[in-house]
């Protein structure tokens, strides 16, 4: 392996890092579900969470941003937060899909062997 792919292999690994990471955090998966259907300002998601202050649902926004879970859009005074789905299709498609691909193969094969 050249050192470019290493390099480009470390990169893909920490930004898969970051993805897991947010999404192993209970609160950042909370903002997910509220902004999964519709934008929400981050105002709005600062009134949904009873005992947080604006600072740590800021933090929680920023460490979905680094991880592209979020687009971040500013309308006027607003700051518009959108769900970005392509990171999670990317990890179900790197971690998931092959033990779906094994499983099918091994039901194809059972099922022929059955017949």
């Amino acid at each position: 392996m050249s050192r470019a792919e290493e390099e480009k292999e470390k990169e893909e690994e920490e930004r898969y890092n970051r993805i897991l990471k947010a999404l192993g955090n209970t609160q950042r998966r909370k903002i997910l579900n509220l902004i999964k259907d519709q934008p929400r300002t981050t105002s709005d998601l600062c009134n949904s969470f009873d005992g947080f202050d604006r600072c740590t649902v800021m933090q929680h926004l920023g460490v979905l941003e680094e991880a592209d879970l979020i687009v971040v859009r500013h309308k006027g005074k607003y700051r518009w937060n959108y769900i970005n789905l392509f990171p999670i299709k990317e990890i179900h498609d790197r971690l998931i899909s092959n033990f779906s691909i094994n499983s099918l193969d091994l039901l194809s094969k059972l099922k022929k062997d059955l017949e």
